[in-house]
């Protein structure tokens, strides 16, 4: 049986040949806790008075809005700060700088200013998102309970302001973001996905959407839905792998639409457990792996049953 000496030494010998070890030899990244604290802050910004304990007046709102503010803007500073030093390290070949220089703790101020000045703007596109699963799910009694008790919501939240980071090339914090939301309501949506106004996902357990996704405004998604790629292959990691979705699209539990060259037209439905590695028409109806049928719903027009 062995010391707790020789376990630790064997321990430690473990991290020096393979590495993996953080804050040791000047390495320093971004820190998931507090990533976490900043995201609950951004969560009550947009949502005042619905993630914490604070009571918040007419009187008290400005002040407890400026207190939390000046904390996001020293706390988000500093990862960024780190996440943009481990996007040098990564971006030169054999570069292992750990140093913040005045130009990236400028950035990284810049960015998080930058992202605060945008909390009205984010909070009228929730809102809209608030809205569609208000008119949407009949199950929805108020505005409020949405906020409280949606899974649904809470990734849509934190995919809109991860969003914001990966497009700027805050891209650490922003896969810590989206996997801290993840691990909350077992929603997994790719900070580099493109998402539009209105968006509606019910119950949410199992929804993936790829990071080259496209989806439209007014799109609904079921439990269990995959936007995924046909392919995994290293060498695709630049290009376009999974599908676009039109406006005003509803997929049903279950369903799988794979690949970059996947175009699910507008006003379409498709159905649970569906297949789907081709582009349908708008307007369309796919159930298991075909569409049944092609033309306006709203018209009651013919469809093609040979498509």
């Amino acid at each position: 049986m062995g010391s707790i000496k020789e376990i630790t030494t064997q321990i430690v010998e473990s991290y020096r040949v393979g590495g993996g070890a953080n804050h040791i030899g000047g390495l320093d990244l971004p820190s998931r806790a507090r990533v976490a604290r900043i995201l609950a802050e951004l969560e009550e910004l947009i949502f005042p008075g619905f993630a914490c304990d604070d009571t918040l007046t007419a009187e008290t709102i400005e002040f407890v809005t400026g207190a939390r503010v000046a904390r996001v803007v020293d706390d988000l500073t500093r990862q960024v700060e780190l996440d943009l030093v481990h996007e040098r390290r990564l971006g030169r070949n054999g570069d292992t700088t750990t140093v913040v220089d005045a130009d990236t703790a400028h950035e990284a101020r810049a960015f998080t200013i930058e992202l605060l000045q945008t909390i009205p703007q984010l909070r009228e596109a929730l809102n809209l998102d608030v809205q569609a699963l208000l008119d949407g799910d009949p199950a929805v009694r108020s505005r409020e309970e949405v906020i409280l008790a949606y899974p649904g919501l809470i990734a849509i939240v934190v995919h809109r302001i991860a969003n914001m980071f990966w497009k700027r090339g805050v891209r650490l914090l922003a896969r810590m973001m989206s996997e801290i939301v993840h691990g909350k309501t077992g929603i997994d949506i790719h900070p580099g996905a493109t998402i539009g106004r209105s968006f509606y996902i019910d119950h949410g357990t199992g929804v993936v959407i790829g990071e080259t996704t496209v989806i439209g405004d007014h799109v609904k998604l079921y439990q269990g839905v995959s936007l995924g790629a046909l392919s995994v292959n290293k060498r695709l990691q630049d290009q376009r792998r999974h599908p676009t979705l039109g406006d005003h699209v509803t997929i049903y539990a279950g369903a799988t639409i794979l690949g970059g060259d996947t175009v699910v037209g507008h006003h379409s439905v498709v159905g649970g457990n569906v297949w789907l590695v081709k582009s349908v028409p708008p307007y369309s109806v796919v159930e298991h792996d075909a569409v049944v049928r092609v033309g306006s719903r709203d018209r009651g027009e013919s469809f093609d049953p040979s498509i």
